[in-house]
């Protein structure tokens, strides 16, 4: 997410900024999901999307239709949806961006399963500059 949100002469920026990161979080999860049933199970069919993102199969339909318009995903007639290599890097930056946090928070003693529960919802929101400052403290806290 662009620093240009951190502009303090535009107060309503923190508002605009939540609802572009609820929106990119959904195109995220769902590429991240993809992205682990086809290494789970050789592709993603959208009745599986649907069950593990617990949405009906039209609203999986329609995020997946989202998703090959921004370039994100393909699918095959009768065969199952695939991440483009677009969306196979977006969907690694999400894990490793989803590491990092969980990482940051079990540091800070926050209990192993709340760490993941928050991170899902953190990792959306981040910004690059808070990321880094995650990532920093937790290799100086490794050379220690």
């Amino acid at each position: 997410m662009p620093d240009t949100f951190l502009d303090k002469n535009r107060p309503a920026n923190r508002f605009s900024r939540a609802r572009e990161a609820q929106a990119a979080a959904l195109l995220e999860d769902y590429v991240e999901m993809i992205g682990d049933l086809a290494a789970e199970l050789g592709e993603a069919r959208v009745a599986d999307i649907a069950v593990r993102m617990n949405v009906s199969q039209p609203t999986a339909t329609k995020s997946i239709a989202r998703l090959k318009r921004e370039g994100l995903a393909t699918s095959r007639p009768y065969r199952g949806v695939f991440l483009t290599d677009a969306g196979a890097r977006l969907a690694d930056r999400v894990r490793a961006r989803h590491r990092t946090v969980v990482a940051f928070l079990i540091r800070m003693g926050v209990p192993d399963e709340i760490a993941e529960l928050d991170a899902e919802g953190i990792e959306h929101h981040v910004s690059q500059v808070t990321l880094s400052a995650f990532e920093a403290v937790l290799k100086r806290d490794d050379r220690a």
